[in-house]
């Protein structure tokens, strides 16, 4: 039996719908001009990467069951935590956090009793599952952490395992028993996500969407009984040893290593079709420990972000000049009962927290540092905007959070984030802009 042949045909994106409809009636199939194409080794048909991604080190593989592999670079890898049910695990103090999920447990469990869903909290077809099986929840406010919900943006997390979709026991195997182990993670956006890839380095649980549907990779992994293991592979150490040919390379400055190239802009533009569909590769880049520092550096910019010295607030009307610890200056309105604004105007370098507050002379550099398509500043600004809950029962009841109380600690925050974005990018643009010579092929060295 032979292969089927495949064929391909594209009118412009720029067609509407009515002008690719009218095309194709007066164009019969037969007077089409169809390209025969090959598909690639891994089943793509269009848009194929012509370049040397397949050489390079496997970063994880996702084929791998139960996410382990000893096969590449790190051994566990995984995803944030999906909730299902945001609005209520999630929120910016612990006291609502503790007062939302002690009465949706409560709810649940008397829907468990009943076999009956209360419809006052949120339900998902994993929790249905749960009351099902006749599975209460056990309310406890020692499980509310601190969790990652978005770049540059922790809030506290409910972590009972009835009440969250879904934590698995990758997530146990990250962060411990108690999701609070020490750590560090590299969350990197997954497959076939339509954003530009980034990366971003954080120590506490993630959520799914801390980058697009992400990956994550961490530095180490613990057993059940909290014994902490290196989570890159003595294959990986290997591979890294044996190329550079260098003993003192450690899994720790590969660690660093991997970030800074998943910063690499060259890197990005390059493999950008390879990454919307595969977990990243690794290439060898000369000098392996110019990149390892470039990566120590930025990891530890973003890790810290909430405690590096803050650009700090003028308060002359007159914008500050830029220099290399650059200011913001605070222009306040005498006015009362400020509206929330939280909006950003690149173009001015300014930032307006409501009608009372704007900050300005933020240094233009600091846009730059985005994270698929917002800057981190407009991620944060984004996090602490006052929107009206989607569910009834917390717009309700638990609809506590107001920009006002949080003001001075969003206003230190971006003057810290504003510093992390300068630093970022100017480590950034020391990198080589092209991949160019810094490719070496892969030297197997066997397991």
């Amino acid at each position: 039996m032979s292969k089927a042949k495949i064929y391909y045909f594209s009118l412009t994106d720029e067609m509407l719908k009515e002008e690719k409809l009218l095309w194709f009636k007066n164009n019969p199939l037969k007077n089409i001009p169809f390209e025969r194409i090959t598909p690639s080794k891994k089943n793509n048909w269009i848009n194929l990467a012509n370049n040397d991604f397949e050489e390079l080190l496997p970063l994880a593989d996702k084929d791998v069951k139960l996410g382990r592999s000893k096969e590449a670079v790190f051994e566990l890898f995984f995803s944030g935590v999906p909730t299902n049910r945001d609005e209520w695990v999630y929120g910016h103090d612990f006291k609502t956090v503790k007062s939302k999920m002690s009465f949706f447990s409560e709810k649940y469990n008397l829907s468990v009793e009943k076999n009956e869903k209360d419809e006052t909290i949120k339900w998902s077809r994993d929790l249905e599952k749960l009351l099902n099986r006749k599975i209460k929840s056990k309310f406890d406010e020692k499980l509310i952490i601190k969790g990652v919900y978005r770049p540059y943006f922790s809030q506290f997390h409910y972590t009972e395992k009835v009440l969250n979709d879904v934590l698995t026991q990758n997530h146990y195997d990250v962060f411990g028993k108690k999701l609070n182990k020490e750590n560090i993670v590299i969350s990197f956006s997954s497959i076939g996500m339509d954003k530009p890839f980034h990366a971003l380095a954080i120590s506490q649980l993630p959520h799914l969407q801390i980058t697009p549907n992400g990956k994550n990779i961490s530095l180490y992994r613990y057993d059940s009984d909290g014994t902490r293991h290196d989570n890159l592979t003595d294959w990986g150490l290997g591979q890294f040893q044996s190329h550079y040919q260098d003993d003192s390379i450690t899994k720790e400055s590969i660690f660093h290593y991997t970030y800074s190239v998943l910063h690499h802009p060259a890197y990005r533009s390059k493999y950008a079709l390879n990454l919307k569909r595969e977990f990243p590769r690794l290439p060898f880049y000369a000098d392996f420990w110019q990149w390892s520092s470039w990566g120590k550096t930025l990891m530890d910019l973003h890790l810290n972000y909430a405690t590096v010295q803050a650009i700090s607030i003028a308060s002359s009307k007159q914008a500050p000049k830029v220099a290399a610890t650059p200011t913001v200056q605070a222009t306040s309105v005498a006015m009362s009962s400020p509206k929330p604004k939280l909006k950003a105007d690149k173009a001015a370098n300014t930032i307006t927290l409501d009608t009372h507050t704007t900050l300005t002379g933020i240094p233009a550099l600091a846009w730059e540092y985005k994270l698929g398509n917002r800057s981190a500043l407009e991620w944060i600004l984004d996090q602490y905007k006052e929107k009206k809950p989607r569910d009834a029962t917390i717009a309700e009841h638990f609809n506590t959070y107001r920009f006002a109380d949080y003001k001075e600690e969003v206003i230190d925050l971006l003057c810290r984030v504003c510093t992390v974005s300068v630093k970022t990018m100017e480590i950034i643009n020391q990198m080589p802009n092209s991949t160019g010579d810094f490719n070496r092929p892969v030297t197997p060295t066997g397991d």
